[in-house]
């Protein structure tokens, strides 16, 4: 009897270790590739205020989407974005605008107090994300607000990138097309860095106190002539 139930044990263990390893199965994290941004030296550049920069719903978590050939998306059993993907968009946004720019006057909203940019860029990413067999795909709308509050440019963006078909080529795909996004972006900035400085409305002179206006002389009251009756007609005043 005992020598029946051994190997049922050992094949129980194995299952078990198998289990355990498949458990157990590291997974990769990874980052958006931010590229070779050039670092800017002008301190008094052109003031950008990068946001808010909104993305999908569906974007913000650590699961590393796969879309499928039929547009559906699976998590990634392999990998995992290593924080936030919100995150990693805005810095890389950031390092890349302000390098084409040249400028060390690029923040992110919100603005620190005392900043008066340029231009403000409002941003919304839409999708972002691949496949083994489906190409990355960015689809995105930016909005440029002069110092004015009037809106200068309006543009809807869609890029594709082709890649490997690997996680690791995915992400850098990704990664390039966030960096092309940047490069259009600031294109559209450029042109908006020599605005007129915004006139001072002129003040107009303090108005001077009406005089009140003088009281008339009052006339002596002449008394009204009573009748008296007598004998004839006599008037007194």
């Amino acid at each position: 009897m005992t020598a029946l139930r051994l190997p049922f044990i050992l094949m129980l263990a194995g299952v078990l270790g198998l289990a355990g390893c498949s458990v157990h199965q590291p997974v990769s994290l990874y980052q958006l590739d931010s590229g070779s941004p050039a670092q800017p030296a002008q301190s008094a550049g052109m003031a950008v205020l990068l946001g808010p920069v909104t993305v999908a719903d569906y974007l913000q978590r650590e699961t590393l989407l796969q879309r499928q050939p039929d547009g559906s998306l699976q998590a990634s059993v392999d990998g995992r974005w290593a924080g936030s993907l919100s995150s990693d968009i805005d810095q890389l946004l950031l390092r890349q605008v302000a390098g084409h720019l040249d400028s060390q006057r690029v923040v992110l909203a919100p603005a620190t107090l005392g900043f008066t940019p340029d231009v403000q860029v409002l941003l919304t990413i839409t999708r972002l994300d691949s496949g083994a067999s489906q190409p990355a795909i960015l689809d995105a709308q930016w909005r440029l607000i002069d110092r004015r509050g009037q809106v200068r440019d309006n543009r809807i963006i869609h890029l594709q990138e082709q890649h490997t078909g690997g996680t690791a080529a995915q992400v850098q795909a990704q990664g390039v097309l966030l960096q092309r996004l940047a490069e259009q972006l600031s294109t559209a900035l450029k042109p908006l860095a020599n605005q007129p400085p915004i006139a001072e409305a002129p003040r107009k002179p303090a108005a001077k106190p009406v005089a009140p206006a003088a009281e008339p002389e009052k006339q002596p009251k002449i008394p009204m002539a009573s009748p008296i009756r007598t004998d004839m007609e006599v008037f007194r005043f």
